[in-house]
């Protein structure tokens, strides 16, 4: 019965807005059931395409040009996206590229700051609905 398909739960209270915990658990083979308060996991609050773009990220050991690849956006971009999902999960991006990892600067650009590029970006993805405005300042910000 593993054909089955599931449905994405809401990370959120539709009442209040508080978060929600899981409170039941069930075999689909057997029917056992538990009940209880359960630990939830943090990514289960991503939307699918964010859930995407990590598997992409992990599949290709954390190479942002995959993602890059993948996603058919450019590196500016790619960092962007992976920067917002870190920042929906309460990570902080690292500054500094890791050791391997592209610098910005040797992007092509016809921007002459690879910043406004960036700004530029997020706010398109603001525009497109993609990103909710307070997770735009947020990353604007920092």
């Amino acid at each position: 019965m593993k054909g089955r398909h599931t449905y994405h739960a809401p990370a959120d209270c539709p009442v209040c807005g508080d978060e929600l915990i899981t409170t039941r658990k069930g075999c689909r083979t057997c029917g056992t059931e538990l009940a209880g308060e359960f630990a939830t996991c943090e990514f289960c609050a991503l939307p699918e395409a964010d859930i995407d773009l990590l598997r992409v990220f992990l599949g290709s050991r954390g190479n942002l040009r995959e993602v890059e690849k993948h996603l058919q956006v450019s590196y500016p971009t790619a960092r962007a996206r992976l920067d917002a999902v870190l920042a929906k999960l309460g990570l902080t991006p690292t500054a500094e590229p890791e050791a391997g990892e592209p610098q910005e600067a040797e992007e092509p650009s016809t921007e002459t700051s690879g910043e406004a590029t960036t700004e530029e970006q997020i706010l398109a993805r603001v525009a497109s609905g993609e990103l909710s405005p307070e997770l735009a300042a947020e990353l604007l910000g920092s």
